[in-house]
C-alpha cells in the first residue's frame, strides 16, 4: 500500500509541475488553461457540439458556452449550425488556432526535448515505460466501469467522475 502512495504522490506532483508550466505558457498567449483545453479537444476531434466538448473536457453545458464565447472573442473558434439537425450547434476551431496549434506544439516538443536532454536514455525508457503502463492501467480501470471514485463519508458514499462531478 505504501508504493501505490509513493506513486499516487509522485504522479500528482508531475502533474502539478506540468500545470504550472501549461498554464504560464498559455497565459503568455492569453489563453486560461480551460480554454486551452477546448481548443485541444476541437484540435483532436473537428467540429464537435457544445455538449461533446462539455464531455470530453468535464464541465457543464454552460461552462463551455462561455468559453467558447471567449474564444470567439479571440477569432480562435466560431459556432455553426447543423445543416442536419438545426437544434445542434457545432464547435469548430479557425485557421488562427491552427496556426497557434502549430506554433504551441513546437514550443512544448521543444521545452520537453530539452528537459529530457540531460536525462539517460534508460532512465527515459524507463519513465515512458512506467507512464504508458499506468495509463493502460487507468484506461483499463475507466473501461471496466470503474473509473469513479467512491466517497466514504459516514453512513453515505457518493461517487465522482473525473472532473469530481
Amino acid at each position: 500500500m505504501e508504493q501505490a502512495d509513493n506513486i499516487l504522490m509522485a504522479y500528482l506532483r508531475v502533474t502539478q509541475h506540468m500545470s504550472q508550466m501549461m498554464r504560464g505558457y498559455f497565459g503568455q498567449m492569453n489563453l486560461t488553461f480551460p480554454q486551452a483545453l477546448v481548443l485541444t479537444v476541437l484540435g483532436e476531434e473537428g467540429p464537435v457540439p457544445i455538449s461533446v466538448l462539455a464531455e470530453r473536457t468535464g464541465s457543464a453545458n454552460s461552462t463551455i458556452s462561455g468559453i467558447v464565447d471567449r474564444l470567439e472573442r479571440l477569432e480562435l473558434a466560431v459556432r455553426r449550425r447543423s445543416q442536419v439537425d438545426r437544434r445542434v450547434i457545432y464547435v469548430e476551431a479557425t485557421e488562427k488556432y491552427h496556426s497557434l496549434h502549430d506554433r504551441a506544439r513546437t514550443d512544448v516538443i521543444s521545452y520537453f526535448n530539452s528537459l529530457m536532454s540531460g536525462v539517460s536514455e534508460a532512465d527515459q525508457e524507463l519513465v515512458a515505460s512506467a507512464l504508458t503502463r499506468l495509463d493502460e492501467i487507468l484506461t483499463q480501470k475507466v473501461e471496466a466501469g470503474g473509473g469513479s471514485l467512491a466517497v466514504n463519508s459516514g453512513s453515505q458514499t457518493k461517487k465522482t467522475g473525473p472532473a469530481g462531478a
